[in-house]
């Protein structure tokens, strides 16, 4: 029987992306037997009366709490997964970091540039290790992509395209949550979604130069709700109140190495649920994923003129399928890319060196959209800061 040190989690707000992390930690030793380190549930945190305690009698976690630094207090706990809005990231990651504890936080990590470079100076001055929600850079077909540019199957990637279309507030009566303030939800569509994408394009094709950019919000007014709702809750007939942030985004980029990317991304997108994906051109050849054919890529080669495009199948040996299927085709699920991800995070923990996405990642990641708004300020090119 294997032998594994059990490390104590702590959840810091429950809703979905708090139960998915929950799921996800339940969940990571059926699929990464070999992790040296067995998560134990300890502690779960979250304002919301009743919440924290239906969490702990649905999932098992030992203690419950409404504030979250009785949780960093607990001796028990020490790795806390941060999952509360926006405006929160910043002061719940540095109080994690400065705990001695380690930090799996959602992207955007907090609300600008500034909010993610506050929490990664606190994670390398704790010493502790950071895991940031970029889940899509797990998928299986996305770590086949990856190998098949870093081999030069593409030849000298040229161009790509980028797109996170969703409809989650295409509605003119979803209400006017967080998500739709400034000062609380941040950047809008541009973290929510573009952060995404900017992951993406860093991971597969290389580093970010400088970006163009242009946006708009398409509801000006929505309707405040009478109670906290989620991404896709209605208020109708509440009063109506600005939306403050963004609502889509255009962007065109430079790499680092001169290739050329389309990013655009909205929330407001009429008739597209969760349509994410990349497709990257070379001078030999193509590549394309769709998140919602997560198992599958289109893949280009041969002659570059009328070129012929197959559907490829990933397999066993692509990313981290065999940990959940047998054989190419069988369809994996956006739980199971969190599952990934959590392995990540605890073998980090383990061997002290840094797996997957990271607060570093998320800096970058902020970074470039932060050029984005200076570019729509200004109207023209923004250098992406280093």
């Amino acid at each position: 029987m294997t032998e594994r040190r059990a490390v104590g989690v702590g959840i810091v707000g429950f809703g979905w992306m708090g139960q998915t992390h929950t799921r996800a930690h339940l969940r990571v030793l059926h699929h990464f037997p070999e992790l040296p380190i067995r998560p134990v549930l300890m502690s779960v945190a979250d304002p919301e009366p009743g919440r924290a305690p239906a969490a702990a009698e649905q999932y098992g976690f030992a203690r419950a709490t409404e504030h979250w630094p009785d949780l960093l207090a607990d001796p028990e706990v020490e790795a806390v997964s941060v999952t509360a809005p926006n405006f929160l990231h910043r002061e719940i990651g540095v109080a994690v970091a400065a705990a001695g504890k380690h930090l799996w936080i959602e992207k955007p990590v907090g609300v600008d540039a500034a909010d993610a470079q506050a929490v990664a100076a606190a994670v390398a001055a704790g010493g502790g290790q950071s895991t940031v929600g970029f889940n899509y850079r797990h998928a299986p077909a996305v770590a086949a992509a990856r190998e098949l540019i870093g081999r030069g199957d593409l030849g000298t990637v040229t161009h790509a395209r980028v797109r996170l279309f969703s409809d989650y507030a295409a509605h003119p009566d979803g209400g006017l949550s967080w998500r739709f303030k400034r000062s609380r939800g941040g950047s809008g569509v541009l973290g929510d979604l573009a952060s995404h994408g900017v992951d993406l394009v860093r991971h597969l094709i290389g580093e970010i130069d400088a970006v163009v950019a242009d946006t708009a919000v398409f509801i000006a007014q929505r309707p405040q709700p009478s109670e906290q709702g989620g991404h896709y809750a209605l208020a109708t007939g509440g009063a109506l109140g600005d939306v403050e942030n963004e609502d889509f985004v255009s962007c065109l980029m430079r790499l680092a190495g001169g290739v050329r990317v389309t990013l655009e991304a909205s929330r407001v997108s009429v008739g597209e649920q969760n349509n994410y994906g990349v497709e990257i051109h070379g001078t030999d050849g193509m590549v394309a994923w769709d998140f919602r054919r997560m198992g599958e890529l289109r893949v280009g080669s041969g002659e570059p003129l009328n070129q012929s495009v197959s559907t490829v199948y990933v397999g066993p040996g692509h990313g981290d399928l065999r940990a959940f299927h047998p054989g190419a085709g069988i369809a994996m699920s956006y739980d199971d890319l969190k599952v990934i991800e959590a392995a990540r995070f605890l073998r980090s923990i383990a061997d002290g060196t840094s797996h997957g996405a990271t607060i570093d990642d998320a800096v970058a990641s902020a970074r470039t959209i932060e050029a984005m708004l200076e570019s729509v300020s200004t109207g023209g090119w923004v250098k992406v800061k280093t």
